[in-house]
């Protein structure tokens, strides 16, 4: 493999990870013991285990060692599939309480995201609390505009995904643009995620529009700061963007 000594080795390190040979929370060889395996010098063993470090692959411990990271789900920002599909394809358990399903007037905050639309019409509210592998780590809330409301209120969400009943009702979603942002958790959404009042959180404000521009969905999620993370990937081409859960 060509390229600087400590890449060659956080290249061969990350394989073996990957592959399962040193699995979440394996604690890696000492640093002395990686040094004489790849014939290098302790400070380019070092320079590799740094690496991993910042690509959030290892942590390490002081006065313990180094150790592979908890595996956490990602949910994918820079797609339109569902948050439980990107969760579930990666093999974690996500289950879905729905707290409230009703019709009722948009509020403030909701009818600013949403700009144009009949003020006289009730849309549905749906507020549900998603865990993640049995941790409570995220609370929902969605607003969908008329006639879909009607169309999907009777529908069962703790087995089926808000937008494959809404693809179903005939929605056809083309895009959607999210705000994200730091805030503390407050005495509403305390209680519903097992955390203090004082909590950090992450916001995330999602606006999903239809193939001819229209809003069809609004969605306020707010995520556990101390359970979730953001991590950005990026190449010459792209930039994906995923979310990380909490540790399985």
């Amino acid at each position: 493999m060509a390229g600087p000594r400590y890449r060659v080795i956080a290249a061969d390190l990350t394989e073996r990870i990957r592959s399962g040979e040193y699995p979440p929370g394996t604690a890696l060889p000492a640093q002395r013991e990686l040094s004489a395996r790849y014939d290098v010098a302790l400070a380019t063993a070092r320079q590799a285990l740094q690496a991993l470090v910042d690509d959030g692959l290892i942590v390490v411990e002081a006065g313990r060692g180094t150790f592979v990271a908890p595996a956490r789900p990602a949910y994918r920002l820079d797609t339109l599939r569902s948050f439980v599909d990107d969760l579930r394809d990666q093999g974690h358990q996500v289950t879905t309480e729905v707290v409230s399903s009703s019709l009722r007037a948009m509020p403030a905050w909701v009818t600013q995201l949403w700009g144009e639309r009949d003020g006289t019409a009730k849309a549905l509210r749906l507020e549900r609390l998603r865990l993640l592998d049995g941790v409570p780590a995220i609370h929902q809330v969605s607003w969908v505009d008329q006639p879909y409301a009607q169309l999907v209120r009777g529908v069962d969400f703790t087995a089926t995904a808000l937008y494959a009943a809404l693809a179903d009702a005939g929605m056809q979603i083309a895009a959607a643009s999210e705000r994200i942002a730091a805030a503390t958790l407050g005495e509403a959404g305390a209680a519903l995620l097992h955390q203090s009042a004082d909590s950090p959180v992450l916001v995330s404000d999602r606006v999903t529009r239809t193939r001819d521009g229209a809003v069809g969905v609004v969605d306020r999620a707010v995520l556990a700061g101390g359970l979730m993370q953001v991590r950005a990937e990026r190449t010459v081409h792209q930039v994906s963007v995923q979310w990380g859960g909490p540790p399985r």
